[in-house]
């Protein structure tokens, strides 16, 4: 079947394209970045912006590299978190420069220039977005995404999205964003785990008219081949500096509500985001020592000091590779907050974790006592009104 066409949204044009895929893809799974037949045409002729990082290649070449040999006018990078290169620590300050390897200039798109400016993008006909998601709602590349977006809608410029598989695609989980809660760590009204690609997800901003004032950028996608969102996909490159293994991965969407917590998930060890734990904990026989680890956790929480937990590597990998279906597992949120010594000291102050919830609901249920299965179920109402929405930009069974 092939596609070129505008999709309709609640029967109003959208401004997306889907490129066109083969008649019979094959069942081997090939990323958007490596159907190169599909969107070169684009390019030819065109000044290209390329917004990536690490994750963005092309086998084991990077996206940049490969574009270039293949004289595609690149004229500037614009990186997210962690850099272009991905070798800086979550929160840190990215700054702009030149790439060492290519000497493009590069654009931070992190910290206080989290949206191109029209000057950044005076001199771009195109940007050809390439970042590895993992699915969360608080993993920023989907935060850059729509601000890319924005401002190319406000500029004239086109987006072309290169899709990537989501390791945590196969299935859909926890509260829906309350709006008041918006941050660059939530901006939309999704729950934590979304079932979606990041192709479908800028589809999403689009029809759903998320950006500024309604407005709607030249999009295209280029399809995956050989993917469904029941696909376990074990990334081929890490998506930033703490999350290095598939488990880390699997565990990412349950762990990082303790970003807002006074429990470690292990930044500052080899195995980030496959613990957690805290000095004094009265639960766990796992015991472990955060460390600063240079590039990926300068000062991380409990450094030098001894905290008592869990890890967990091995019930992640038991569930992801023997295709348990997926759920934010609230258990060690409940065990942490139970066996905290300190339970007015366990949520920081500055309602960090009201943020990473996308409400502040979850933090009053969890001091409260609420049971699972309470919790639950006042995610339901939200979750179902989210899949319907949801459900209207799906590209893949």
């Amino acid at each position: 079947m092939m596609f070129l066409l505008a999709a309709c949204v609640q029967g109003k044009p959208s401004k997306d394209t889907l490129a066109p895929v083969p008649e019979s893809p094959g069942t081997v799974l090939r990323t958007g970045a490596e159907c190169m037949e599909r969107y070169l045409p684009f390019l030819e002729g065109k000044r290209v912006a390329v917004c990536g990082n690490q994750t963005s290649v092309v086998g084991k070449t990077h996206l940049v590299d490969t574009l270039l040999s293949r004289n595609v006018n690149i004229v500037k990078l614009f990186c997210p978190e962690h850099g272009f290169r991905g070798q800086a620590e979550a929160g840190a300050t990215i700054a702009s420069g030149k790439d060492p390897l290519t000497g493009l200039p590069v654009v931070s798109l992190y910290g206080k220039n989290k949206k191109p400016t029209a000057e950044q993008l005076q001199n771009v006909d195109i940007v050809l977005f390439d970042l590895q998601d993992v699915g969360c709602r608080f993993y920023t590349y989907i935060s850059t995404l729509h601000y890319v977006m924005e401002a190319a809608a406000e500029n004239g410029v086109n987006v072309i999205v290169l899709d990537r598989p989501n390791p945590n695609g196969f299935y859909v989980d926890g509260p829906v964003l309350d709006p008041q809660y918006k941050s660059f760590v939530g901006m939309h009204p999704v729950p934590v785990v979304y079932g979606m690609t990041i192709g479908e997800y800028a589809r999403m901003i689009n029809g759903e008219k998320w950006l500024a004032n309604g407005v709607q950028c030249d999009l295209t996608v280029i399809l995956l081949e050989g993917y469904t969102h029941e696909t376990r996909y074990v990334l081929p490159v890490a998506p930033s500096p703490n999350l290095q293994t598939v488990e880390a991965v699997y565990l990412y969407p349950s762990l990082c509500f303790f970003e807002g917590t006074n429990v470690s998930v292990g930044r500052g060890t080899d195995h980030p985001f496959e613990m957690y734990g805290a000095p004094g904990m009265r639960a766990g026989d796992y015991r472990f020592t955060p460390h600063a680890i240079p590039g990926v956790s300068e000062n991380p929480p409990f450094k030098d000091v001894e905290c008592a937990g869990f890890l967990l590597s091995e019930i992640a990998s038991y569930e992801f590779y023997k295709l348990v279906p997926g759920e934010l597992d609230l258990s060690y949120l409940m065990t942490a907050y139970q066996n905290c010594p300190d339970k007015a000291s366990f949520f920081l102050k500055n309602n960090f974790f009201d943020k990473l919830a996308g409400t502040a609901q979850l933090r009053k249920q969890i001091v409260e006592g609420a049971t699972d299965e309470e919790i639950r179920a006042s995610w339901q109402p939200g979750l179902d009104a989210f899949k319907a929405v949801r459900a209207k930009y799906l590209l893949y069974e």
